[in-house]
């Protein structure tokens, strides 16, 4: 034992240490007790929301005073007499502290000695299956707002050594928990530094909104539209990423896991794939791209025929508007796409039991009395509504928000000048999003680069008998899978 391992020369400094920073009865959460273990007197400290006060009363039940002991060395006797699994001894004031406010118990001893017990019960819900990534087949657990559970969630699919969980404390005051979960010996070692640095670099108050300012912090999106990351709340799509090469970014109290690298084509994944038979899976997933590629083009394609009948042949001049409305068309098609992103926006905010009701309010009375007053042609009522439905099937969120910005602007430069302006529009979106190269991934692998392979497999859902290499994309160590 010696004097180099002691935080405080006294119980009395100690208190007046820990006073000092949570305040003298300023924070009813706080709680700092004088306790005995066995005839050891100690200071005990902790956060009352934050720990299982079960466990700790059972613990200092059964290290009530019982006999005379004659304490020679405290260290030795209140690890004897504490032999708990989750105990380990701390050094550093900054690290007690910091141990109090993450939900484990500090106990000092009479002479200054610290000691750190693990009995950290965070308030949070069960797992259960995330509402936007919902699948016929399968697991019905989810990820939830604790990063404990969420690691044991990965670790009960991936039962193997080479699963690590790095632990960072990222923000100087918030101090927020963030785990890079990663398979050792797949991941890629370079993408893994660089991921380090960046956290490493990030000096912040706090990440209130935790996953997402974490990307914005590492990922430098700054004004980009589309999402460099994919968001997952399901386990397994998660513990299938890892398998793959993938890094997986756990934030403490968000329910959403971070994968990188990302590209376009993983954020139109889906778990349902793999929950059908291949040629099935393969159906869905084509209907998917369909989908993706006609929610950007549907409106845009539509208000060009509309306005320019000449392009049309016969058999399809029933696409342009048959009842004229006081308001010009292209005004019309903007106010009913963003009309029907207010109406999103406000089936969020609308209580759960009226959520039905607004909804027929909304698509019924509004709809058909905008069409009868002369707002709305039926047919610019029919196609933005096919429109919005083409969008809603995206998995990702981030990226159906994002189609619908360049389906506005394709629109615009539609309305302005005609057929030029759409595929003027459609090249500069491509080329956009052909330039993007988040974590050195290009954005459109493998379509831009071509990989024929790679290209094969993102479009046809292959058996998973299949002898198939990691992706090319995630620079994996061992491109073999067993």
């Amino acid at each position: 034992m010696t004097d180099k391992d002691k935080l405080f020369n006294s119980l009395e400094e100690a208190e007046d240490f820990l006073k000092e920073q949570f305040g003298d009865g300023e924070s009813f959460d706080i709680s700092i007790k004088h306790l005995f273990v066995k005839d050891l007197p100690v200071l005990c400290a902790y956060v009352t929301g934050l720990v299982d006060g079960v466990v700790l009363t059972q613990l200092l039940t059964n290290m009530l005073p019982d006999e005379d002991v004659d304490i020679e060395d405290e260290k030795e006797y209140f690890e004897a007499y504490f032999n708990y699994q989750g105990r380990s001894e701390e050094t550093k004031r900054e690290a007690i502290l910091l141990a109090i406010l993450s939900g484990q118990v500090v106990f000092i001893t009479k002479s200054g000695y610290g000691f750190v017990a693990e009995i950290r019960s965070y308030p949070g819900r069960s797992p259960e299956e995330p509402d936007n990534e919902k699948v016929i087949r399968g697991s019905r657990d989810g990820f939830v707002e604790g990063i404990s559970q969420n690691t044991a969630l990965i670790r009960r699919r991936i039962r193997n050594s080479n699963l690590r969980f790095e632990l960072h404390k990222i923000s100087e005051i918030g101090q927020t928990d963030v785990a890079l979960a990663f398979i050792k010996g797949i991941a890629n070692d370079e993408t893994l530094d660089k991921l380090r640095r960046r956290i490493a670099q990030i000096h912040h108050d706090g990440l209130t909104m935790t996953d997402k300012s974490l990307e914005e912090w590492l990922f430098k999106q700054k004004f980009h539209p589309v999402p460099f990351v994919r968001y997952t709340e399901r386990p397994d799509i998660t513990a299938a990423h890892l398998l793959e090469g993938h890094i997986a970014i756990i934030v403490d109290t968000s329910p959403s896991v971070i994968l990188v690298p990302a590209t376009a084509f993983h954020l139109l994944q889906h778990a349902e794939e793999y929950r059908q038979a291949p040629t099935v899976g393969t159906f869905v997933r084509f209907m998917r791209y369909f989908g993706a590629i006609m929610g950007l083009l549907l409106l845009p394609l539509w208000y060009l025929c509309a306005t320019h009948g000449v392009f049309l042949p016969d058999g399809l001049s029933f696409l342009g508007a048959k009842e004229k409305s006081h308001i010009p068309l292209l005004l019309q098609v903007l106010i009913g796409d963003i009309g029907i992103e207010f109406l999103r926006m406000a089936a969020i905010h609308t209580p759960s039991p009226l959520s039905t009701a607004m909804g027929l309010v909304a698509g019924v009375i509004i709809g058909q009395i905008a069409i009868d007053v002369g707002v709305f042609t039926p047919e610019v009522v029919l196609y933005t509504a096919v429109s919005a439905i083409l969008t809603f099937i995206i998995p990702s969120y981030e990226l159906g928000i994002s189609i619908k910005l360049f389906r506005l602007v394709l629109l615009i430069m539609t309305g302005i000048w005609g057929v030029n302006g759409l595929f003027i529009g459609i090249f500069i979106i491509f080329t956009y999003l052909c330039s993007l190269r988040p974590m050195q991934a290009p954005y459109l692998w493998p379509l831009i680069p071509f990989f024929p392979n790679a290209m094969l497999r993102v479009l046809v859902r292959f058996p998973m008998t299949a002898d198939a290499l990691r992706p090319y994309v995630v620079d994996s160590q061992q491109r073999k899978r067993s």
